[in-house]
């Protein structure tokens, strides 16, 4: 440690020792709550008091970085980090590390949206009996496939439909060969043989297994950077709605969708948005993932909600405050609204993790229409002070005024939109 530091340290400490012997327990409890590190973005001109409460017994001071008179305000001139020294009085008290991040403009979401996904192979969702010659009996079963197997390959053959699969099966059965599956259980890569059997009603050969290569659903946009056409959407994973198992993409799109009505949410029956969008909907984008924390790809064409086309800024996880807010949905039609809410709590996460925040529904209106929180409404926005903090993704079943949600820096790490270049102290875990 550099002797100037050590001083510095040592100073501090015995400031507070003083602090404490004189009854100024204030000002203590003010210090302890100095942050190690404050975020910034890069032109954002941000009051120190919103990072810092502490100091209203305690100034700044920084060389490098431009302040205002007061050592209260700092305007971030370049994205890295650097050193503010907290100080009491003229005395150097705590080291903070400022980091400036890049500025970044979202355009919100709200509008309700298709969702269409192709999945990596086929998914096992159930097992069925064929009437063979000998008896009732499932190959698929006795073969040891489980419910929620990715079928990828069948005699070293690509399987990416259904109809890959009965092709295979018939050939198989011709040959009296057994089938050689590869198989995705749980991340892990197996092999397993399966004979098909013919089943005696119409003589054709059958593995015993239910099969899926496509989901459908609806959710809502959370957000596009314009710029790169990234988006993100619904704020959690999709699931196979008989297996409960994320499902694996291949491909997929999302298009525009309409509200037709909607199943209120009430005390223990958590509601739903109904909607509905044509199988020849012209796409407006991909869908490359699907994580956690939504779904993403990117646009083939810009969007407007009709309340908010100007980009807004975001706020990280340790700025949004519990209080007022907002969400953009549809609750009818493809008409884009704002409805307040409340934050009830924030997690100041500092690696990715799902449901940092909990909010309430407080207008009247939203309540009288939906009951709160329904499915379909994934996704939606929240802002916050002008900012976008987050995305609405699960109801309590309990009670649908209120929900979890999304901080909006974990979508934006999912959507390939890298707020800390350079920066490697944030590492993504699963």
């Amino acid at each position: 440690m550099r002797k100037r530091d050590f001083f510095r340290r040592v100073t501090g400490l015995i400031l507070l020792v003083l602090l404490v012997a004189l009854g100024f327990f204030q000002p203590v409890r003010d210090y302890l709550s100095i942050p190690d590190q404050i975020t910034l973005f890069e032109n954002e001109t941000s009051a120190f008091s919103a990072h810092l409460p502490a100091l209203s017994h305690f100034s700044l001071q920084n060389e490098t970085v431009a302040s205002s008179a007061d050592g209260k305000h700092l305007k971030g001139q370049q994205t890295g980090h650097t050193d503010m020294m907290v100080l009491m009085g003229n005395m150097p008290a705590k080291k903070v590390d400022v980091r400036v991040l890049p500025d970044l403009r979202l355009i919100p979401g709200g509008e309700s949206i298709g969702v269409k996904l192709n999945t990596k192979g086929v998914l096992v969702v159930g097992y069925h009996l064929v009437d063979a010659a000998n008896g009732e009996k499932s190959p698929g079963e006795k073969a040891g496939i489980q419910v929620g197997d990715i079928i990828t390959k069948i005699n070293n053959k690509k399987i990416e439909s259904m109809s890959d699969v009965k092709e295979v099966i018939r050939d198989s059965g011709d040959s009296g060969d057994p089938l050689k599956l590869s198989i995705v259980r749980h991340k892990k890569h197996i092999q397993k043989e399966l004979a098909p059997i013919k089943d005696k009603n119409d003589n054709k050969y059958r593995i015993g297994l239910y099969i899926r290569d496509t989901a459908a659903g609806i959710g809502t946009l959370t957000f596009y950077e314009p710029k790169s056409g990234k988006y993100g959407a619904l704020g959690h994973v999709i699931s196979d709605v008989d297996t409960k198992q994320p499902i694996v993409v291949n491909d997929g799109e999302i298009v525009r969708s309409t509200v037709s009505s909607i199943d209120r949410g009430q005390d223990g029956h958590p509601g739903e948005k109904i909607a509905s969008f044509p199988a020849d909907e012209k796409a407006i984008g991909d869908i490359t993932k699907n994580t956690p924390f939504g779904i993403f790809g990117r646009l083939n064409t810009d969007i407007d909600n009709g309340l908010m086309d100007k980009g807004l800024p975001i706020a990280l996880s340790n700025e949004v405050k519990e209080g007022p807010a907002k969400i953009l949905t549809v609750v009818g039609g493809s008409k884009v609204e704002a409805f307040d809410i409340k934050v009830l709590s924030s997690v100041p996460q500092k690696f990715p993790a799902t449901k940092g925040l909990v909010i309430k529904v407080t207008d009247p209106k939203l309540l009288k229409s939906t009951g709160g929180i329904v499915q379909g409404m994934s996704g939606s926005p929240i802002i916050q002070d002008g900012k976008i903090i987050g995305a609405v993704t699960h109801v309590f079943v309990n009670d649908p005024t209120s929900g979890y949600g999304v901080h909006i820096e974990w979508m934006l790490e999912e959507a390939g939109i890298n707020i800390y270049q350079g920066d490697h102290e944030r590492k993504a875990v699963s």
